[in-house]
């Protein structure tokens, strides 16, 4: 083959214009975009507009403009629906991360055979509905049920209560529903990540004399950074907007003490009629979720 005939051969064509255009990655992004502003942005800038206004659901409305979150920041109610969030953050996303960690650590270490099948099971709280999940528990929760039952045959019968109807243990009750239901995503993702690891960096660790302990500090711990910044975001998000459990369970109650952000737009909007209150504590809380978000993101990126 002739120089000229080689050089032609190698020769890639000459991208078109249309691909070469700037525009051209905006057109195949633009269905996909359009999806998302009709069922996402709209109702959001709709929610949004109605939080300026005081609305029934029905007949005429009036422009109070930023009065819904005044009012809000005095709310004795909205208060504590952000602080039981909060707490809930550490049911649905540091206990399952901490223990999800340490579970899958053990788990790759220890080679259990029917690993597949494993995963399965621990994935299984995620597939089931949460409200055949809230019914169930609300079940093991009960005065007579399996939990005081358990608790009397063991001799702990002062334990016993209502656990769901105790002001004392209602949210903790409920966030330990949550825990049980976000710890086999999080150990679904811990052992994911894990099995990227090559196994030659536990080999070379363990001929330098190094132990369990410092085997998942060192190896372990850095390669999942990036599947602990996932789970956090993923569970952060399922805290925030928790509303099957708590509907399901306590309707909020006992008083206020497990009513969060998500139960008390549905409780505004459907019971008292004030769209507007509604409106305003479901921009609130977007927000509140887009913020702590970006934040654990960012970290996450920073870490990694």
């Amino acid at each position: 083959m002739t120089r000229r005939g080689t050089y032609a051969t190698s020769r890639r064509p000459r991208p078109s214009a249309v691909a070469r255009s700037r525009v051209t990655p905006l057109l195949f992004l633009l269905p996909a975009f359009a999806v998302y502003a009709a069922f996402a942005l709209y109702p959001l800038g709709r929610a949004a507009q109605f939080s300026l206004f005081e609305w029934r659901g029905f007949g005429a409305s009036t422009f109070v403009g930023l009065q819904n979150y005044v009012g809000l920041a005095g709310d004795a109610a909205f208060r504590a629906a952000i602080g039981n969030a909060l707490v809930l953050i550490v049911f649905y996303a540091v206990i399952p991360l901490v223990v999800g960690l340490v579970l899958a650590a053990i788990l790759r270490r220890g080679q259990v055979r029917g690993m597949g099948f494993f995963r399965t099971v621990i994935f299984l709280p995620q597939v089931i509905a949460l409200v055949v999940v809230a019914v169930a528990w609300r079940q093991i929760y009960s005065p007579v049920g399996p939990l005081n039952q358990v608790l009397e045959a063991v001799g702990l019968g002062g334990l016993t209560r209502g656990w769901l109807g105790d002001p004392g243990t209602a949210l903790a009750s409920v966030g330990f529903i949550g825990t049980w239901v976000e710890m086999g995503l999080v150990m679904l993702l811990m052992l994911s990540g894990m099995s990227r690891i090559p196994a030659e960096l536990f080999e070379a660790a363990r001929l330098d004399g190094a132990g369990p302990v410092k085997e998942f500090f060192a190896i372990t711990l850095p390669a999942v950074r990036g599947e602990i910044t996932v789970a956090l975001v993923l569970t952060i998000i399922a805290a925030l907007k928790t509303f099957d459990l708590v509907y399901m369970t306590t309707s909020g109650g006992p008083g206020n003490s497990t009513t969060v952000p998500s139960y008390e737009v549905y409780f505004r909007a459907f019971d008292l009629r004030e769209v507007g209150s509604a409106s305003a504590v479901a921009i609130v809380l977007t927000l509140l979720i887009f913020a702590i978000n970006v934040g654990v993101t960012r970290i996450g990126e920073r870490e990694s």
